[in-house]
């Protein structure tokens, strides 16, 4: 199984073009694709319906988008009807198999007074895949403030451990005729999360090596792949204004695991190649 998670930056790549192709390409022939900086309507683009373009460039997958806000930028009255127009950003979920069971997790957040400070969410899809049903989250973190990265981790921790108790986006459903869907343990959560490899923020959600054990493999925690498989300078984030440099080329992707997929973790690696966005596919690979 082959998985993929990529910051497509509303579209607009290293060379300030928008092209969704060259991005559908990149992330094409994974089994599940997690985006994000997904838009609709963002004046960044040219007010492009991103979430029906990607449907267009990648037909023969299932797909979720979770929107974190919706702000009127042109709503109106045509002929006495009403028109409703907003610019959305959120994540999307990708699927070679049928999404089960979607929801939007709302992160936590702060009012800023300078840096834009717009509302971040993780989009969780369940999924059957060769190795049972996995939750996928889509998931994108505070650009601004390790404090609040933080916090939005700690949130986001608690939805992933405590999945089976609270019941996941909907459960009862027999009430209405529908089978029960299953809750299970293992989930996988990948995107944009704004942090380094062993910062405050990272620790909270992986944790830290031991001097003498290295890495725990509990299940409170989760498994940062590239720490699992001892991946060496990888980058997933090169700075658009100045991509030749490469003190600003950062590790700022990322895909974590539960504890229980770690076994079946054997690659990663980010496409060098990709310019559709200043970020770069990241893939895993497990079997």
């Amino acid at each position: 199984m082959k998985i993929v998670t990529y910051n497509i930056q509303y579209g607009i790549g290293l060379d300030g073009k928008y092209d969704v192709d060259r991005i559908a390409n990149a992330v094409r022939g994974a089994d599940v694709i997690a985006l994000q900086e997904v838009t609709r309507n963002n004046p960044r683009n040219g007010d492009r319906d991103m979430v029906a373009e990607i449907g267009e460039a990648l037909p023969d997958y299932f797909a979720a988008y979770g929107s974190n806000f919706e702000v009127n930028i042109a709503s109106r009255l045509e002929n006495g009807r009403a028109v409703s127009t907003s610019f959305q950003l959120g994540n999307m979920v990708l699927s070679k198999t049928p999404i089960h069971l979607s929801r939007n997790l709302l992160l936590p957040r702060s009012r800023s007074l300078e840096t834009m400070n717009f509302q971040r969410g993780a989009l969780e899809a369940l999924i059957e895949t060769p190795l049972g049903f996995i939750r996928f989250y889509s998931t994108h973190l505070d650009h601004r403030s390790p404090v609040e990265r933080q916090s939005q981790i700690r949130f986001l921790r608690q939805r992933l451990l405590n999945y089976a108790l609270e019941g996941g986006g909907l459960s009862g459903i027999p009430e209405i005729g529908l089978p029960d869907l299953p809750y299970p343990e293992a989930f996988i959560v990948m995107g944009d999360f704004n942090m380094l490899p062993g910062s405050p923020e990272y620790v909270e959600l992986a944790g830290r090596p031991d001097h003498e054990f290295g890495m725990p493999l509990t299940a409170d925690l989760a498994v940062d792949v590239a720490q699992r498989l001892d991946v060496a300078g990888l980058v997933t984030w090169v700075d658009p204004e100045r991509p030749e440099d490469q003190s600003r080329h950062k590790c700022i992707d990322y895909i974590f695991t539960s504890a229980s997929l770690a076994r079946s973790l054997k690659h990663l690696w980010s496409d060098r190649q990709a310019a559709g966005s200043d970020h770069l596919p990241l893939w895993a690979e497990l079997s």
